[in-house]
């Protein structure tokens, strides 16, 4: 194991598949020289050229459908988008066509394409450019989409992206990349559609994935000098969901918080405790299963005003407590 930050952990990942195959391509705005928005590609045009790193003109719609296309023939994409608050932009390609083509040919036309993109807020960048859309594509049938919160995982589900024949979404927060973790030498994968238990507990299920998933071990870790035993689910992937393990982790613990950087109103969160009602889990519930979420409203350039939108350690503390005395 080497620890390394979940930036160089997803270049790891693109250098290795790309070295491996000449048809993986990573193609966007900024990539090759200025090395990407935020740093992930820096020094791979070195190694790759101009062949590999497909440098565009600001015209996301436009080289999101070419990849698109480039993957019907052949290709396996990798496209990166500045901000994820820009892939409203390239939506039609996602959800009207890439989303679909396997199913409308009857299978006989795979799009092996991944899409990148940097959400979240947490940097100053403001309303346009800081919001978490990932339920903007969850209701999308022939979609996967993936949202790992260490290292270790965005590289291992970054390279099962990639080799994935269908379209996946990979999600990254901004303000994971700097995050340090152990990451193993040589070549894995993780596999897309599994949970993690990233602590063990039997008090509560905290649910999460992400950004929120580092800030509720934080709470986790204060909530046991209290004598509260929380388990932690990193669900990693939101399409396919592992509701096998959110399942048999509720049965233990009886109780469930599902946190998330979105707003709750229409959040993923709402997936979550739907899966859980839904299932034999129901039975074993000694209070109700809550959310916890970003406020409703855009995310404010007000540094101060900006920390407050989301759910901090104090937030998720004081929820479980409620549970806990119900």
């Amino acid at each position: 194991m080497a620890e390394k930050t979940f930036l160089d952990a997803i270049r790891e990942a693109m250098s290795e598949e790309m070295r491996n195959d000449k048809n993986v391509v990573l193609v966007g705005e900024d990539i090759g020289v200025y090395g990407g928005c935020f740093g992930v590609s820096r020094g791979m045009l070195a190694e790759f050229g101009t062949e590999q790193m497909l440098e565009t003109p600001i015209s996301e719609e436009g080289f999101m459908d070419m990849a698109m296309g480039a993957s019907m023939v052949g290709m396996r994409p990798i496209v990166e988008i500045m901000f994820g608050d820009f892939s409203t932009l390239v939506s039609d390609g996602l959800i009207n066509h890439a989303a679909k083509y396997r199913f409308m040919t009857g299978g006989q036309v795979d799009v092996p394409l991944v899409f990148r993109a940097p959400f979240g807020s947490g940097t100053g960048a403001a309303a346009q450019h800081s919001q978490s859309l990932e339920t903007m594509y969850t209701n999308t049938p022939g979609l996967k989409i993936v949202y790992p919160a260490t290292p270790y995982d965005a590289k291992g589900l970054l390279k099962s992206a990639i080799q994935d024949d269908g379209p996946v979404l990979f999600f990254e927060n901004k303000l994971l990349y700097r995050t340090r973790g152990e990451v193993p030498e040589g070549e894995y994968t993780v596999e897309i559609g599994k949970a993690d238990i990233k602590r063990e507990g039997n008090d509560v299920s905290i649910i999460s994935y992400s950004r929120m998933l580092p800030v509720c071990l934080e709470a986790a870790a204060k909530l046991a000098d209290e004598g509260i035993n929380a388990e932690v689910v990193d669900l990693r992937s939101l399409k396919p969901l592992d509701t096998e393990t959110i399942v048999e982790s509720v049965k233990k613990t009886s109780r469930a918080l599902v946190v998330h950087e979105a707003p709750v109103f229409g959040g993923f969160a709402g997936e979550v405790v739907s899966s859980i009602m839904e299932s034999e889990a129901f039975y074993y519930l000694d209070s109700p299963v809550e959310r916890l979420g970003g406020k409703e409203m855009p995310v404010p350039y007000n540094p101060d005003l900006e920390k407050q939108i989301v759910p901090v350690v104090d937030d998720i503390m004081e929820s479980v407590r409620k549970m806990i005395k119900k």
